[in-house]
C-alpha cells in the first residue's frame, strides 16, 4: 500500500513512525512533514490545507490510503474530496467534522443522543454572553464556538475572567471568526481524561485513554496549550469505566450522526470530566490528540495500517488490537515564550542521544533543518520525547532521562507529566 499522512507534528511522526513498520505498506509519504518523519517517510512540500495539490498528488502517485493528522483540513473537506477523486481517507467528511469545527453542533448533538454533558448556552452577542456569565456567576467555562488550534477554550475562576475572554473571543477577535460566537457552559470538577476510537460510520473500535496535561506551567499553572505532555494508561480509568464510555459516548453518538445523514469516519476524540456524577463530555475532537496520540501509539503491539483500512472500508465490526500492558509517558519540549510568543531558529543537539536512552522515542513537531544541517526550533511546541516501561514511575524517568539528555538551552518543559497519577 501507499500511503499518504498529511501534517507536520509530533502526532504525524508517530503515526509515521507507526505506519512505517507495516508488511503492508511500499511506500509511505507525508505532506508537509519535518526533519523527523523525514527517516521514516519522504517529506513532500505541500500545506496541509492545499486541498486541491494534496489530492492532486494523491493522485499522480496512486496513493491507496490518506491518512489527515490535525483538523484543519478535515474541516476544510479534505475527505469530500478524496472521495470525489475515488481515494480512500480515514477520516470524517466536512459535515461530520463540525464535531470540533463547531462547539454548538456537539452539544446539540450530545444533547439529542442523550450523552451526559455540561449545561450550556451559546451566544452570537457579546453583550448578551456578559449579561449571562454575571447572571450565572463563576467559575464557568467560555469556548470559542470554531476551531483555536486548542486555545479557545478558558475556565475561569472570577467574573473578570470570563468577561476578559468574551472580550478577548467576540471584540479583539484573537480567534478570527472562530470566536464570533461562544459557547458558555457549566465548569465540570473532576479528573480530564481523552478516550479515542476509531470509527467507521457504524462501529467502533476503542483505541485507548490518556491523560493530558493542557496548562504551560507545573502544578497546572499558566495559560492553556496544545498539550505539554501525557501518560497512559489512566489509572482512574478502568477498562470497564473505558467500555462504559464507549456504550455511553461513542456509540450514541456514531448513531446520531449516521440518523443525520453524515456517518462518522475516522478517529473520534472524547474529552471526559470524571465527575462526582459519573464521566462527562467535555468536547469531541475529529483527530488524535497530540501528545496522546504519541503514548497510545507507543503502547500498539497491532499493525496500525490495516485497522485503518478497515475503517475506510466499514469493516470494524470484527477487527481487533492488541495493547501491551506497558505504561507510556510523553513529555513536551516548548520553544521558550510559548505559547504566547514562542522563539525560533535556536540549535537543538543531543537528539540522537535521547533516541538512544532504553525505551525511548523522539517525535518531532516544530523543527527545521538548518543550512548546516543542524536542528533548529521553528514552532511553538518542538518535540515530544515519549518513554515505555513496565510502570509508570519508570516510563516518567526513562522520558525525563531523555528530555535531560537532549542540549537546548532555549527549549522547556514541564517537569511534573504523571505526577499526580503516581
Amino acid at each position: 500500500m501507499k500511503v499518504l499522512v498529511v501534517g507536520s507534528g509530533g502526532r504525524e511522526h508517530a503515526l509515521c513512525w507507526a505506519i512505517a513498520g507495516s508488511p503492508l505498506l511500499t511506500k509511505l509519504y507525508c505532506a508537509p512533514g519535518n526533519p523527523g518523519i523525514a527517516a521514516v517517510a519522504e517529506c513532500i512540500d505541500i500545506n496541509v490545507l492545499d486541498i486541491p495539490s494534496l489530492v492532486g498528488f494523491a493522485q499522480d502517485n496512486a496513493i491507496d490510503l490518506v491518512f489527515p493528522g490535525p483538523e484543519a483540513p478535515l474541516v476544510a473537506g479534505l475527505t469530500d474530496a478524496m472521495d470525489a477523486a475515488g481515494i480512500p481517507c480515514c477520516g470524517p467528511t466536512r459535515a461530520a467534522a463540525q464535531l470540533e469545527g463547531s462547539k454548538t453542533f456537539t452539544k446539540e448533538i450530545a444533547d439529542a443522543a442523550g450523552i451526559p454533558t455540561a449545561l450550556w448556552e451559546r451566544f452570537e452577542n457579546a453583550d448578551s454572553a456578559r449579561a449571562f456569565v454575571r447572571r450565572r456567576g463563576t467559575p464557568i467555562v467560555v469556548k470559542a464556538d470554531g476551531l483555536a488550534a486548542g486555545k479557545g477554550v478558558v475556565v475561569a475562576m472570577t467574573e473578570d475572567a470570563a468577561l476578559a475572554a468574551i472580550d478577548a473571543m467576540m471584540d479583539q477577535k484573537v480567534f478570527g471568526d472562530s470566536g464570533a460566537a461562544v459557547v458558555i457552559e457549566e465548569c465540570l470538577v473532576g479528573e480530564e481524561v481523552s478516550l479515542f476510537a476509531l470509527c467507521d460510520g457504524e462501529d467502533a473500535l476503542l483505541l485507548g485513554s490518556a491523560q493530558d496535561h493542557k496548562r504551560v506551567g507545573d502544578g497546572d499553572t499558566g495559560p492553556n496549550t496544545g498539550g505539554m505532555g501525557a501518560y497512559s494508561p489512566v489509572p482512574c480509568f478502568s477498562p470497564e469505566l473505558e467500555q462504559a464510555c464507549m456504550d455511553k459516548m461513542i456509540r450514541p453518538a456514531l448513531k446520531e450522526m449516521a440518523r443525520r445523514g453524515m456517518p462518522f469516519r475516522g478517529i473520534l476524540f472524547a474529552g471526559l470530566m470524571l465527575t462526582g456524577e459519573g464521566a462527562k463530555l467535555i468536547e469531541f475532537n475529529v483527530r488524535f490528540g497530540d501528545p496522546e496520540c504519541q503514548v497510545l501509539l507507543a503502547r500498539m503491539k497491532s499493525d496500525l495500517l490495516p485497522a485503518l483500512q478497515a475503517a475506510c472500508d466499514g469493516e470494524l465490526g470484527d477487527f481487533d488490537l492488541r495493547w501491551n500492558d506497558q505504561a507510556s509517558v510523553a513529555v513536551v519540549m516548548a520553544a521558550r515564550g510559548y505559547p504566547e510568543a514562542p522563539e525560533r531558529g535556536s540549535v537543538i543537539a543531543g537528539l540522537d542521544a535521547a533516541a538512544a536512552q532504553s525505551g525511548v522515542a523522539v517525535f518531532h513537531a516544530g523543527t527545521e533543518t538548518g543550512p548546516d544541517g543542524t536542528i533548529l526550533a521553528a514552532g511553538g511546541r518542538v518535540l515530544t520525547i515519549c518513554a515505555t516501561a513496565p510502570d509508570l514511575k519508570q516510563a516518567r524517568d526513562r522520558a525525563y532521562a531523555g528530555v535531560d539528555a537532549i542540549n537546548w538551552p532555549e527549549g522547556f518543559c514541564r517537569r511534573d507529566i504523571g505526577a499526580r497519577a503516581l
